[in-house]
C-alpha cells in the first residue's frame, strides 16, 4: 500500500483542487459537463475536485480548455509539479549530513546557462573560499545538530562551484554590503574571502554588484535566492528551501532581482567596498 503523502503535500493538492474547482465555477458550468467537455467520467471530476485524484498535467490542461482558461494552465501544471518538492525542510535534506545536501544540486549546476544570484546574509556558495565555507558549514551544523561531515561537504562545495570557470555558464551576483562585513569566520579567512571575491570579479562571465548601505532603496532586502535560468527559483528560509516553478514566481523573482540589481555598483566602486571591508578587519 503506497505511503500516506505528507500533510504539506496533501494541503498543496487540496489548494490546487480548489483553485480547479474555482475556475470551473467562474466558467459556470457543472461536474458533469466539465467531464463531458474533458471526455472522462463525472467521477473522475469530483476526484479531481475534492483532492481525492492528484491530476495530471493533461488532466489540468483540459480543465483550464474546457473552461476556457487555457492562460491558467501553465501556473497550475507547475503547482502540480512541485506540490511533492516545493518546500523541502532543511532536516530532512540534511539528515544524512552536509556534503549529500551539497552534491544534491551538481546536476543542476551543469545544466543552467545563466545564474542570478541575490545575498543579503552570506557570501553566495559560488564564490567561497574552503575557509570561508567551512566556517560556515561548521556553524550549520553545529545550529541544526546534524553530523558533522564539514570538511567532505566544503570539499564537495568546492567542486560544486568548478562551473563558475566554464564559460558556458555565466552568473550575475547581487550582494547586500552588509554580506562584507558579517564576521563568520577568523579575519584572517574573511580577509581570504574579500580577496578571493575581488579575484572572480575579474572573470569575463562573472558580474558583481554590491548594494551600498547608503543606497535610496527602491526595494527592501530580501532573504537570499537564486534564479536559474528562466525556469526555477531556489528561495531559502531558515527551516527550508523552496523550490518555486511556476512562471509567475519565477516571473515575480525575477522582476526583484532587477530592481535589486539596479541599486548594485559595480567596478572600482564595488571594488572600493570590499577594500573597505578588508580594512576594517585590522
Amino acid at each position: 500500500m503506497p505511503p500516506h503523502p505528507s500533510s504539506r503535500v496533501q494541503k498543496a493538492r487540496e489548494a490546487l483542487a480548489g483553485r480547479l474547482r474555482e475556475i470551473r465555477k467562474d466558467a459556470g458550468i457543472s461536474g458533469r459537463e466539465l467531464a463531458v467537455r474533458c471526455g472522462w467520467s463525472e467521477s473522475k471530476s469530483s476526484r479531481i475536485e475534492n483532492a481525492k485524484t492528484p491530476p495530471s498535467d493533461a488532466d489540468i490542461r483540459a480543465w483550464c480548455r474546457a473552461c476556457d482558461a487555457e492562460g491558467q494552465a501553465p501556473d497550475l501544471v507547475a503547482t502540480n509539479r512541485q506540490s511533492a518538492e516545493a518546500h523541502v525542510e532543511w532536516k530532512r535534506l540534511q539528515r544524512t549530513g552536509l556534503r549529500r545536501l551539497q552534491e544534491s544540486t551538481g546536476d543542476l549546476y551543469q545544466q543552467t546557462k545563466t545564474f542570478r544570484v541575490y545575498v543579503s546574509d552570506v557570501i553566495p556558495g559560488f564564490l567561497q573560499t574552503a575557509g570561508y565555507a567551512t566556517a560556515l558549514l561548521t556553524s550549520i551544523a553545529d545550529f541544526r545538530g546534524t553530523p558533522d561531515d564539514v570538511s567532505d561537504a566544503a570539499a564537495a562545495r568546492m567542486r560544486r562551484n568548478e562551473v563558475l570557470y566554464n564559460g558556458g555558464h555565466r552568473f550575475s551576483f547581487v550582494l547586500e554590503e552588509a554580506v562584507l562585513r558579517y564576521r563568520l569566520c577568523s579575519a584572517e579567512t574573511m580577509a581570504a574571502q574579500l580577496g578571493h571575491l575581488l579575484g572572480i570579479m575579474d572573470l569575463p562571465n562573472v558580474a558583481v554588484g554590491i548594494v551600498p548601505f547608503s543606497e535610496l532603496r527602491t526595494v527592501w532586502p530580501m532573504p537570499t535566492f537564486t534564479i536559474f535560468d528562466t525556469k526555477r527559483v531556489h528561495a531559502d528560509t531558515l527551516d527550508a528551501a523552496s523550490t518555486l516553478t511556476q512562471p509567475s514566481q519565477v516571473e515575480l523573482y525575477t522582476r526583484a532581482f532587477e530592481r535589486l540589481s539596479q541599486g548594485g555598483v559595480r567596478g572600482a566602486a564595488a571594488r572600493s567596498l570590499i577594500a573597505d571591508a578588508v580594512a576594517s578587519l585590522t
